[in-house]
């Protein structure tokens, strides 16, 4: 037997890589992806998300319940993985994470902010939480995310602009965790060159290249009419307001990482 599937063996139920966002990015692509490859085994089910270290009511818990919920049916020699969305967004659940799984890989896949805020948007119009025009909600974001409901805090269907402020939401991971424990993917990669994620995310993993498995694999999730409703004018002010965001993403994750125009 291999050392590294030896090692396996005695790795207890736990996740040795994580999918913590960001939100209408292609998560759950990057799930399906893995979800093929014969030594990885994802967190089942796929929905509900596991959402442990984020949801307080769930991490109080225990660990070992997070254990026996979701990876119940890790079969031995295989590397184990979790999705959950909104990891990204609370400063909570990096120190969590650290805490159980201080070795464990992370991994977030970005998208242009400005069209993943108008996704979200047109997500949050499809199951009946906005009502707005785009505009409208944009400006009434700061208020609705203060005013919260609270069956809705994990949630947050109104953090359109917020959710794309990456540099910021990703520090509290970096500061905990090695760089090498931390792998960052665009979203229009996986869109239009999904070799090029499929190729990152196994060398990560430390798993056999399989270059097929992305075939077939659309983006998954798209809301309805993703494309419309977005004028050039919002679209220009939206990149306007990320551009010092996006200027500190490119200084936290270097070149390597191609920051959007």
């Amino acid at each position: 037997m291999q050392k590294k599937n030896r090692d396996r063996l005695m790795i207890p139920p736990a996740p040795q890589f994580i999918i913590g966002g960001a939100p209408r990015s292609g998560t759950t692509w990057i799930y399906e992806l893995l979800n093929k490859h014969p030594e990885i085994y994802m967190a089942k089910p796929v929905r509900p998300e596991p959402k442990f270290f984020l949801v307080d009511d769930l991490y109080e818990r225990g660990f070992s319940y997070y254990q026996s919920t979701w990876f119940n049916g890790l079969e031995p020699g295989r590397m184990a993985g979790e999705k959950s969305t909104n990891y990204l967004e609370n400063p909570a659940v990096a120190a969590r994470i650290n805490q159980h799984l201080p070795h464990v890989k992370l991994i977030f896949i970005l998208r242009e902010p400005a069209d993943r805020a108008f996704s979200n948007y047109r997500w949050s119009v499809m199951n009946g939480y906005e009502t707005h025009d785009f505009a409208t909600a944009l400006s009434l974001e700061e208020e609705r995310e203060r005013t919260l409901a609270a069956h809705l805090r994990f949630v947050r269907p109104h953090a359109y602009f917020s959710r794309g402020l990456y540099a910021e939401l990703l520090k509290p991971f970096f500061s905990l965790f090695s760089q090498k424990q931390i792998l960052c993917l665009r979203y229009e990669d996986l869109r239009d060159q999904p070799e090029i994620p499929t190729r990152l995310l196994h060398r990560f993993l430390e798993v056999e290249f399989r270059p097929h498995d992305a075939d077939g694999l659309s983006v998954i999730n798209a809301s309805v009419k993703e494309s419309e409703g977005m004028t050039a004018s919002l679209r220009s002010d939206l990149q306007l307001r990320y551009m010092e965001p996006n200027r500190a993403l490119a200084a936290l994750l270097g070149p390597d990482f191609k920051v959007w125009k």
